[in-house]
């Protein structure tokens, strides 16, 4: 019996063991099974992902080639070449940005994507937003509402770029997926890490609080659980014309992940979506100190509350006393009593809308009746480059744009106020005739378009097709002839990054004090910080914007070193 009940005992044992095995061999089976099916899954993906890429590229790229045929078969036509001209800028704007969706995603899956850690400015980034998106908007006839809430920092650190793109992503999907003369609303604000109070000398850190808001077509909760997996998108009759690549919300995430900060969808299907996002920001020390005058008076033109609440509390916060009054025919009333009783305001805050009559018209008015000397500002969403021949004909000093920040007011108003006009330093009335220009650009075509920006701008050019021959051409100029250098970085004989540190190193007097501005298609962060290890003082990505440029040759050259 002994024997017995031992081989019973051994074939259960074994029975057991069997079964153990048998159960790990499943859960085995169970894995390979799931990573088959994401293989699988993957795999579909990326082939849609190529098949719609290959949509998505050839629609841009149909546009550009057609366009390019006719304007050139309708050379003469000028208002038709324009036309062509304007379609070819659109889609090669649209192509540029399906490129660099590939590009992001593939930096990020490889782990090469460099987060960087610049000061740069909220009003701004927030500034450059409204810029890119509301002409998108206004071509669908969107209502798209900035706010500006609780701002504790303006000035902060982190990595712009990024994060403007996860704005502009954000925002740019709700115009793309909301229907004509929908609404959109955007919020901006800002709190301090838990238990910390809310000034500068407590935190080293803020967090910058993002919402948007639309009334369009919405998610089902089926996608809402896929929408950050790479290559998905909505598909619907409602959203079959609407291109993308279906990497914009993948790359977001990543990209607020990276920078350890949060995002939270909710949505319902026809009824719109809701995004909202903190992301935790460094704080730079610099400190916008403004002296203010105190108790001096400010006249605010505007009849809509939010905008008018907004001036109102920026002057209180800086010790001025506002006064609002919502009609054009009450702030002339004022005016006209406070001058005859001598109590001037010390300038006026000219807003958005006006109960009786246009702000501009207004604006006539209190020019011919307060003098050349008084400060009139215009606070305003309007595209001030369209509008500022009549303001200025007006009699409008000076342009804030919406949505407001404090310190932009201040820095606009105070100057005014105090009789210290600063220089405008407006770009496109400066003259450029006096400085001289190395362009060093190795592609014909390349070389060809940037002289011609330049050429625009006024400045006077001459060209290198290497390095080594920038650096000839700088050696054997005489001492401060070249102003600025645009420097290409990947070129044949040697590069960028080995002519400027060859320049730099030059004996002469100046070799140090040349500005060198990279040129280049290498617009990453890492590439960036390259080009000021080398030596230089700007980077400018390609392609090449003329305002961009603009801007750039203005701060250069406005602070170039004397060469007397």
């Amino acid at each position: 019996m002994t024997e017995q009940t031992q081989s019973g005992q051994d074939h259960l044992r074994h029975a057991a063991e069997a079964e153990r095995e048998i159960a790990t061999l499943e859960k085995k089976i169970d894995k390979l099974e799931e990573s088959l099916h994401a293989a699988q899954a993957a795999n579909r993906a990326k082939s849609t992902f190529l098949s719609n890429m290959s949509h998505d590229i050839r629609t841009p790229m149909n546009a550009i080639v057609g366009m390019t045929a006719i304007g050139l078969s309708h050379i003469d036509e000028k208002a038709r070449v324009q036309d062509c001209l304007l379609k070819i800028q659109t889609a090669s704007s649209h192509l540029m940005s399906l490129v660099n969706d590939v590009l992001d995603m593939s930096r990020i899956d490889s782990g090469r994507l460099t987060l960087g850690r610049e000061p740069f400015s909220l009003p701004d980034l927030v500034h450059d937003i409204a810029v890119i998106l509301r002409p998108q908007a206004a071509q669908k006839r969107q209502s798209l509402q900035l706010e500006i809430g609780r701002i504790h920092e303006e000035n902060l650190i982190g990595d712009s770029l990024r994060v403007r793109q996860i704005l502009v992503n954000i925002i740019g999907n709700a115009v793309k997926y909301t229907q004509e003369e929908g609404c959109i609303r955007v919020r901006f604000d800002q709190h301090f890490p838990e238990g910390v109070k809310a000034q500068r000398t407590a935190a080293d850190t803020v967090f910058l609080d993002f919402l948007c808001q639309d009334n369009g077509m919405g998610m089902s909760p089926e996608f809402l659980e896929r929408i950050f997996l790479p290559f998905e998108r909505v598909h619907n009759e409602a959203t079959s014309k609407i291109e993308g690549t279906g990497l914009g919300m993948s790359i977001v995430k990543n990209l607020i992940d990276r920078m350890d900060g949060q995002i939270r969808v909710e949505s319902r299907l026809g009824e719109g979506s809701l995004f909202r996002i903190t992301l935790p920001l460094g704080i730079t020390a610099k400190s916008d100190d403004l002296s203010c005058p105190q108790n001096q008076t400010v006249l605010i033109a505007e009849s809509g509350e939010s905008l008018s609440d907004q001036l109102e509390e920026c002057l209180r916060d800086c010790g001025m006393v506002p006064v609002v009054e919502k009609s054009g025919l009450s702030c002339v009333t004022y005016l006209t009593e406070a001058k005859y009783e001598d109590r001037m305001p010390c300038a006026m805050l000219l807003g958005q809308s006006l109960a009786d009559m246009p702000c501009l018209e207004l604006a006539s008015h209190v020019r011919q009746l307060a003098g050349s000397q008084f400060p009139i500002l215009l606070v305003s969403e309007a595209d001030w480059a369209q509008i500022e021949y009549r303001a200025s004909r007006a009699g409008v000093n000076a342009f804030v744009p919406c949505p407001l920040f404090k310190s932009r007011l201040l820095k606009t108003l105070i100057p005014l106020i105090n009789a210290e006009q600063e220089e405008t330093g407006s770009q496109c009335g400066t003259d450029y005739g006096s400085f001289h220009v190395l362009l060093v650009e190795d592609n014909e075509l390349n070389q060809e378009i940037a002289v011609e920006l330049l050429s625009m701008i006024g400045v006077q050019v001459e060209t290198a097709d290497d390095g080594a021959q920038a650096v000839a051409a700088f050696q054997a100029s005489c001492a401060h002839h070249f102003d600025v250098i645009f420097m290409d970085v990947q070129m044949p004989v040697m590069n960028g990054y080995e002519a400027t540190r060859r320049i730099r190193s030059l004996q002469r007097p100046d070799a140090e004090t040349v500005r060198i501005v990279a040129m280049t298609a290498n617009a990453f962060v890492e590439d960036i910080r390259s080009s000021k290890d080398a030596g230089m003082d700007e980077h400018l990505s390609k392609p090449v914007d003329l305002e961009h440029l603009q801007e750039i040759l203005h701060r250069l050259l406005k602070s170039a070193p004397s060469q007397e």
